[in-house]
């Protein structure tokens, strides 16, 4: 594999243009950074089964920035956004990474990936991103986490209802959550109506990806329209196991 210095980021820049997204130098050589601490980490901890360069860029880093579309300027340049389930850091840093004026938390459950994503917002000088070690379930409950995120981003793979209960109750009155699914949504989003509507939040719209090697993406994007009631998220677990009807 050829070393950081010598990728060139033509798969990312000429994708993030298509998206409108125009990334300076600077920028591409923080993305090649952020792939090395990636792969350097993926050996030990179990963090993407995407590991080639050209795949990230697409799969990923792409992927992440598609959100873009959703969103007006105004919150690209200072929206505060919660990243559900982050992982490898997707989507949170590579937005971060685009947008330097957003400002987030990336949350997850596993404390090896968070030791991950406290190391890569390190060696990018992220400043303004915090990270968490916890659940969805657990966080949404804290009064300096509950309604206070004008975004919530949701790539981790479950079904619609479960993201929105794990989601909605971050997003402030007025804020947007943005779920990374497979193009094929019509059935999953039909049985997530009940609870998005439960939640506080009702469907703005479905964006398909319209990006070479990314037509199998679509976003799902909710507008959170009234208080998500006091019980949601239900605890640990629930949300996955028995979503709201």
């Amino acid at each position: 594999m050829a070393t950081a210095t010598e990728l060139q980021a033509d798969i990312l820049t000429e994708g993030a243009e298509v998206l409108g997204i125009r990334l300076t130098e600077a920028q591409e050589r923080q993305f090649v950074r952020y792939y090395a601490e990636l792969v350097r980490w993926n050996e030990r901890v179990n963090l993407t089964a995407i590991t080639e360069w050209e795949a990230v860029q697409t799969r990923h880093f792409l992927d992440s920035l598609s959100a873009a579309q959703a969103l007006t300027t105004e919150l690209l340049q200072s929206a505060s956004f919660i990243d559900v389930g982050s992982g490898g850091g997707f989507p949170g840093i590579p937005m971060t990474l685009a947008f330097p004026g957003m400002r987030g938390t990336l949350m997850d459950s596993t404390a090896k990936k968070t030791a991950f994503l406290t190391r890569a917002c390190e060696a990018l000088e992220l400043q303004d991103i915090l990270v968490r070690t916890d659940r969805a379930e657990t966080l949404a409950h804290h009064d300096d986490y509950r309604e206070k995120f004008d975004i919530a981003f949701a790539r981790a793979v479950a079904e619609v209802a479960a993201l929105a209960e794990l989601t909605l109750p971050f997003v402030r009155v007025g804020g947007t959550v943005i779920m990374h699914k497979k193009a094929d949504i019509a059935a999953e989003l039909e049985r997530g109506q009940g609870a998005i509507e439960t939640l506080g939040g009702s469907v703005r719209e479905v964006l398909p990806v319209k990006l070479a090697g990314l037509q199998d993406r679509a976003l799902v994007v909710l507008k959170k329209l009234r208080p998500t009631p006091e019980r949601y998220p239900r605890r640990p677990g629930m949300p996955s196991k028995r979503p709201i009807a």
